[in-house]
């Protein structure tokens, strides 16, 4: 999203798009640990084989995800309008 379209939200809106952006970040990074693991005692159990492809995979693209709002536009503007 643009910084013009970001500007234009109301106060509202932009405390719920850094909330669920806060949200958004705690369950990926939580998801990616849990990967991890599976990584990790697949690697101990079996060896490397097909089946840890899939939980990297999953890693690569979870890091590679693009966020809807820019982080530091929202925290700009949410310090413009005093809401943080």
């Amino acid at each position: 999203m643009s910084q013009k379209e970001l500007a234009e939200l109301t106060d509202e809106k932009l405390l719920q798009a850094a909330k669920k952006m806060k949200s958004e970040a705690m369950m990926n990074a939580g998801f990616i640990g849990f990967l991890i693991g599976i990584v990790f005692y697949s690697l101990v159990k079996n060896g490397f084989g097909f089946f840890l492809l899939i939980p990297l995979f999953l890693i690569y693209k979870l890091v590679n995800r693009k966020p809807k709002y820019n982080k530091q536009e929202l925290e700009r503007i949410l310090k413009e309008r005093n809401l943080k």
